[in-house]
């Protein structure tokens, strides 16, 4: 059975900084691209960053480019999400999610077949 578990989450202050892990099983994480996602409350989930299968790009959101780094271990079936300089508007709900190699657009959050329960991220000024 496919399970995604995040963890890392928690409550910082503007400026510091968040690990995100997200750990698969049931699956062999080289045939899955994977990618993080966020919701706030009120706010539709938008895509925060992706690397595909064979890790040759990674791909983010313009709010966080220079700040956000992923990463992916493929042998451990781990995938990072690491977060500096954070800002309160950063506060969401963070999901791991996996798509096939390949398909579909890396912030299109209907083309991933797999997610994760989430994990809260809080950012205080």
């Amino acid at each position: 059975q496919v399970h995604l578990v995040e963890s890392g989450g928690g409550s910082v202050q503007a400026g510091g900084s968040l690990r995100l892990s997200c750990v698969a099983t049931g699956f062999d994480l080289a045939t899955k691209s994977m990618g993080w996602f966020r919701q706030a409350p009120g706010k539709v989930r938008e895509g925060v960053s992706a690397i595909p299968c064979g890790g040759y790009a990674k791909y983010y959101h313009n709010s966080v480019k220079g700040r956000f780094t992923i990463s992916r271990d493929d042998a451990e079936n781990t995938v990072w999400l690491q977060m500096d300089s954070l800002k309160p508007e950063d506060t969401a709900t963070y999901y791991c999610a996996a798509r096939e190699c390949g398909r579909g657009r890396w912030d299109g959050a209907s083309d991933y077949n797999y997610w994760g329960q989430g994990t809260q991220v809080t950012v205080s000024s």
